[in-house]
């Protein structure tokens, strides 16, 4: 007879919360409902973000999630953050990546690179009342990260910056700015370095505010850098490091980004799946037609389907888990589910989801985003391809 083996217990599924983390859930998502989802539509139409959710998004604790108590911060876990985005993100994608860029880049950076000093003085700021943003990307260098031309010149005790970066998210309300600028353009990426800006250091400012398809209400800036001072005490990690916190943040980051990407498909679902039972066509709901069934339970499917990835890399963030093909697997296949969600909710819609009298044309709007921001589907493919077949 063979041995008997005792059956192995089933874990918990990925997308199982704790009560914590369940209450956390729930709270934020009547904020979205109650708050963010009325002024959703106003703020898509005048493309300006409500001053007053921001205030409120401080008071609730959402712009500092993960910055330890001692800060002033709610001392939670990156999971935690995710969940935020993805149910404001079901309200309205602009507020989702307002929280998302200060929570997964600008706070995630601020907890791992700076110096003690640096926390005390900055990390209190974006607990209460400072929005952060992530100035990256110029006109030449968006996949090519590494091509930028803002350059850094020490003088005395502070660096002066020159030069320009475009498409920076939340650029207009912030206070704060983590900015990366090269100290030797002869050196390649190893001369960039990532610097701590406040908005009001002299000889820096912000530009115009991009006229965009999507996540309107959020604010996508030039800045503007003519000899900007900058204090040595600035500098964020090492100087000509600043590779390096780029390239591990933004893999944070990503994370977000299928977390806003599954809050768009979802919002998207709902009012699709809501609106195919009250619509009738030949006397009956849309819901009655097999075939409305079958695109119904696809998407249903895909969204799941999407949350597992998100919420496994997350915690495999949170674990101290390698997570970076996660992220990039996350991000590339939320970003699919979004646009192809969304899509299919206008066509569920009818002539009605063409209009703007009806939700479902801003989530495919807001959507386009996803495949873009973060780095590109195909970079996002790069990646995995890389680790899959072994590379690094």
């Amino acid at each position: 007879m063979p041995e008997t083996v005792a059956p192995i217990a089933n874990p918990a599924p990925l997308t199982s919360l704790t009560e914590d983390e369940v209450l956390f859930r729930d709270n934020v998502r009547q904020f979205a409902e109650e708050r963010v989802r009325p002024l959703a539509k106003e703020m898509d139409e005048k493309g300006v973000f409500e001053k007053e959710l921001i205030h409120q998004f401080f008071q609730l604790g959402l712009m500092g999630i993960e910055v330890p108590e001692q800060y002033g911060g709610g001392g939670g876990r990156f999971f935690e953050a995710i969940l935020a985005v993805e149910e404001l993100s079901r309200a309205d994608a602009s507020a989702g990546v307002v929280v998302d860029v200060q929570n997964t880049l600008v706070n995630n950076a601020l907890l791992r690179w700076t110096t003690e000093e640096q926390r005390k003085r900055y990390l209190p700021r974006m607990v209460a009342d400072t929005v952060g943003a992530y100035a990256l990307s110029e006109a030449g260098s968006g996949s090519d990260a590494f091509a930028l031309q803002t350059k850094a010149e020490l003088k005395g005790s502070d660096y002066v910056l020159n030069g320009r970066k475009l498409w920076i998210t939340n650029g207009k309300e912030a206070g704060l700015f983590i900015l990366f600028a090269t100290v030797d353009p002869s050196a390649g990426y190893k001369g960039i370095t990532a610097f701590i800006i406040e908005k009001d250091f002299p000889g820096f400012s912000v530009g115009k505010k991009e006229d965009k398809l999507g996540i309107r209400a959020s604010s996508t800036c030039e800045l503007i850098l003519e000899d900007c001072k900058v204090p040595k005490a600035n500098v964020l990690g090492e100087v000509g490091k600043g590779y390096k916190i780029a390239i591990e943040t933004l893999n944070e980051g990503r994370i977000g980004i299928g977390a806003q990407m599954l809050g768009v498909a979802r919002g998207a679902w709902e009012y699709a799946a809501k609106y195919a039972q009250e619509r009738k066509q030949f006397g009956k709901p849309l819901a009655d037609f097999q075939g409305i069934q079958f695109q119904i339970a696809q998407m249903a499917t895909d969204i799941e389907a999407a949350r597992m990835l998100v919420y496994n890399a997350a915690r495999m963030k949170d674990a101290g888990m390698n997570f970076v093909k996660e992220a990039a697997m996350a991000k590339l296949f939320c970003s699919q589910v979004a646009e192809r969600v969304t899509s299919l909710a206008i066509e569920i819609y009818g002539g009605y989801g063409f209009t703007k009298d009806y939700p479902v044309e801003k989530y495919w709007r807001d959507s386009k985003i996803g495949k873009i921001y973060e780095g590109t589907s195909n970079m996002q493919l790069a990646t995995i391809a890389k680790l899959v077949m072994g590379g690094k």
